[in-house]
């Protein structure tokens, strides 16, 4: 049996609930914490989902709004079971980012290890820098008025 130490730890928890601490609550979705940088041709994001099951996260991109949501649902309950301490908090955890237009949205690559969801967004062929040739119209005509 696990016992609690802390007699302000509930208080605590229903106050982040309901003053807008990082619980989230299936009515109320919380943030959750991301990293984003350029690694060449491609933007990486990275965003901590600990204790997710990979079939609870959606990643879904409708113009260039990205959207992650994540829900971590409660340990099973049945039979036999009790829970005696429950500080993890539940719910669905989201974020939403404005993508730029020069990121290739139909390529969109999503990997999930460790509790961590890494999206890797290769920037789209006409935003990347290239070079202009330029032609040689050969001799000046001069123009009289």
């Amino acid at each position: 049996m696990l016992m609690r130490t802390d007699p302000f730890r509930e208080l605590d928890r229903v106050a982040q609930q309901l003053f807008g601490g990082q619980t989230g609550t299936w009515s109320r979705p919380s943030a959750m914490p991301m990293d984003a940088w350029r690694d060449g041709d491609q933007y990486v994001i990275v965003f901590d989902v600990p204790g997710v099951a990979p079939d609870a996260i959606d990643v879904d991109v409708e113009r260039n709004m990205l959207t992650v949501r994540a829900e971590r649902r409660p340990v099973p309950t049945g039979e036999g079971v009790q829970v005696e301490l429950s500080e993890r908090p539940l719910g669905v955890f989201s974020r939403q980012i404005q993508l730029a237009d020069t990121l290739d949205t139909d390529a969109i690559e999503a990997d999930y290890e460790a509790g961590v969801l890494t999206l890797r967004i290769p920037i789209a062929e006409r935003a990347k820098p290239r070079k202009i040739a330029i032609s040689r119209s050969g001799d000046r005509k001069e123009i009289r008025g």
